[in-house]
């Protein structure tokens, strides 16, 4: 028998895993990848009795994969707060998809294990965003303010890791990082004799103070944009920027957007944070997907980059003003 791990390279799929496996500890083929490499079920051979887990993966972008893995004859545990659309009814799918906005796949895992590896949700919380939810947890844990800033502070480095467009525009492979916290239940006595988390917390805070520098315009009366030049580390460091910016203004839905290094253009947009709603419905709209407070677009055409920000500009504008929008249209 086989056991594949499939995760999102990110900060929310990496601490998922990580507490999975810190709870059952197994050895697992790694298939991860940047942030937005999504179609992870593509890459499982998978064979009767083989079994896959699988987290913090949109089902929906990897159904028919799915139905492949299960008609082989392997089992699948599936953890994810994507909007999944219908979840196959199969007797070897076992699936915990919940799209609550202040859930993340690590929390969703944290409440399926009973909190057994907190610190891990924790940081995972931190990394998506959910900076509200993660302060909430780790102060009911007894937290003090400076163990919770160090775990804000490993997961918004892991999290802003998975950002690019491949790999290759990565610092440290997703499956290095994986391999890296294994094993380690207090997420602040990693070791790092390498000095490899350290210099990713560099990179981490020189490019993000990089891109605040970046112009930021108003779309609209509701929303924001932020278009990056053509370079590696505005690959790396829009979802970073693009959370940044939402903090910043939070009665505002946001976008970044940052040149792909095919020619097109790369999307990470978030919902105004006081209502998280609606980033993913914008995207869908020009081949995107995601959540409901955050989502993005992997690949916008740059003739529909204007297209683009004016559906910003209305996307998230409250219920009277989106319908004088929607009149004005037609």
């Amino acid at each position: 028998m086989t056991r594949f791990d499939v995760f999102n390279g990110d900060a929310d799929g990496l601490c998922a895993l990580q507490q999975l496996r810190l709870a059952q500890p197994v050895d697992a083929v790694l298939v991860t990848g940047a942030k937005r490499d999504i179609a992870l079920l593509e890459r499982v051979d998978a064979a009767p009795g083989d079994a896959v887990t699988v987290l913090d993966v949109s089902l929906a972008a990897n159904r028919n994969a799915l139905l492949r893995v299960l008609d082989r004859g392997a089992d699948v545990l599936y953890f994810d707060h994507h909007a999944a659309g219908d979840v196959p009814s199969h007797p070897r799918l076992r699936a915990t998809i919940d799209t609550d906005p202040a859930l993340c796949t690590s929390l969703i895992v944290d409440r399926w294990l009973g909190g057994r590896h907190r610190p891990w949700a924790i940081v995972g919380a931190y990394g998506d965003g959910l900076v509200a939810e993660a302060d909430a947890l780790a102060a009911a844990a007894g937290f003090d303010e400076d163990r919770r800033r160090a775990l804000r502070g490993l997961g918004e480095d892991l999290n802003y890791n998975a950002y690019g467009d491949s790999t290759a525009d990565l610092l440290v492979p997703p499956a290095a990082l994986a391999v890296r916290l294994r094993g380690h239940a207090d997420p602040l006595a990693l070791p790092d004799d390498d000095g490899l988390l350290a210099r990713l917390g560099r990179a981490h805070r020189d490019e993000v103070d990089r891109a605040l520098a970046q112009p930021v315009a108003p779309v609209g009366e509701h929303a924001c944009a932020c278009i990056l030049p053509d370079a590696a580390w505005s690959r790396r460091v829009r979802g970073v920027l693009a959370n940044a910016l939402a903090r910043r203004a939070p009665q505002r839905g946001c976008a970044v957007v940052s040149p792909r290094a095919d020619g097109g253009l790369a999307v990470s947009v978030r919902a105004p944070l006081v209502s998280r709603r609606g980033a993913d419905a914008l995207c869908r709209r020009f081949g995107g997907e995601g959540r409901a407070g955050a989502a993005g677009i992997d690949d916008l055409p740059r003739a529909r980059l204007d297209e683009f920000m004016a559906a910003l500009r209305d996307a998230f504008a409250p219920a009277a003003d989106a319908t004088a929008a929607a009149d004005r249209r037609r």
